[in-house]
């Protein structure tokens, strides 16, 4: 005799519907049928997605065109291998190492940058996001007013943002006068990243907190009052119901914002041109990307290919083993 009531039961009673003798009633074209409506949607991500990354995978084998010594004329490079891609992993520049002031050579100081960046934002962004949608979350007067106010800085183009906060950081600027110093905040390395940081930071927590916050308003009240009934300090009820039960939401924030902050471009190539310090000190993986295409397309599709593969790793390791997977026999922890 079943024990099972309720939707569980309902759930069960749908699936044997469809299984057994009647799952062989089903219209065996339906497959079919299926296949050929999605199809087209399909045929656009092959050409949209797919085609980029196979050109750009294509090209990372291909040489450089280069000038013929014995015609005087630029000709294609041809198939060169892993040529491209031991020029940044190695830092090898033909048969030696690649000098000073190349951008290969700056390809592993390039990736701490971006791992920095990722890192320091991310986890600033996190706490700050917590906190704001812990408050936006309370009941009080005003409430929608915080919101709509909080979600600006998200709002405003990252272009704009950059040049706002380099004038906050110039010479005279807003933050020199409130520190009542004279820092030169893009001529040393640490004030440059520092000022990054600051601009990133103020943009993008109003992103991690506002889904953090649909996070929280899944949960029912009614379960923090069981939890007072029960004698649960305001401490053990942040601890055992909040974070356990908004992890989810956590989890997507945290994914969506480090595979941004990865793909870092506009900040530091507006507030520093990508350089500051000793000129490659704010250089991210994105800034690299660039410019190396001034100086050939092929070792810039290499590099292009490795920070692709560096970034989906990140999110390999998020969504296999820490949690991010929000698919439904994830969430119903099958």
């Amino acid at each position: 005799m079943s024990t099972q009531t309720g939707p569980v039961a309902a759930a069960e009673e749908k699936r044997s519907a469809t299984s057994g003798p009647e799952r062989a009633s089903i219209d065996p074209h339906q497959g079919r049928r299926a296949w050929l409506l999605i199809a087209p949607t399909i045929a656009v991500l092959l050409v949209v997605i797919g085609y980029p990354i196979f050109r750009a995978v294509y090209m990372s084998f291909q040489r450089d065109a280069a000038l013929d010594p014995s015609t005087g004329l630029f000709v294609e490079g041809g198939f060169a291998g892993l040529l491209n891609y031991k020029h940044w992993i190695l830092q090898q520049c033909g048969a030696t190492s690649c000098g000073p002031g190349t951008n290969a050579s700056n390809f592993w100081g390039s990736v701490w940058i971006t791992v920095f960046f990722t890192v320091v934002t991310v986890v600033l962004e996190l706490v700050l996001g917590f906190m704001f949608a812990m408050i936006m979350n309370g009941n009080f007067k005003g409430r929608a007013l915080v919101r709509a106010s909080i979600l600006i800085p998200w709002a405003i183009p990252t272009a704009v943002t950059a040049k706002l906060w380099y004038f906050i950081f110039a010479n005279g600027g807003l933050a020199n006068s409130l520190l009542h110093t004279d820092i030169i905040w893009f001529s040393d390395k640490w004030a440059a990243r520092s000022a990054i940081i600051v601009a990133d930071v103020w943009k993008t927590t109003p992103f991690m907190a506002l889904l953090i916050l649909a996070g929280l308003q899944l949960i029912s009240s009614e379960v923090y009052e069981a939890a007072k009934v029960d004698g649960a300090s305001a401490w053990q009820r942040f601890t055992q119901i909040t974070i356990p039960l908004v992890r989810p939401a956590v989890m997507v924030a945290l994914l969506f914002r480090t595979l941004d902050v990865l793909r870092m471009y506009d900040l530091p190539a507006i507030m520093t041109g990508g350089g500051a310090g000793d000129g490659n000190d704010t250089t991210t993986l994105s800034i690299l990307v660039v410019n190396e295409v001034r100086q050939g397309f092929n070792s810039a599709a290499a590099l292009s290919t490795l920070t692709f593969l560096f970034i989906f790793g990140v999110a390999f390791i998020f969504i296999r083993f820490l949690g991010a997977d929000l698919s439904d026999d994830q969430a119903e922890g099958r």
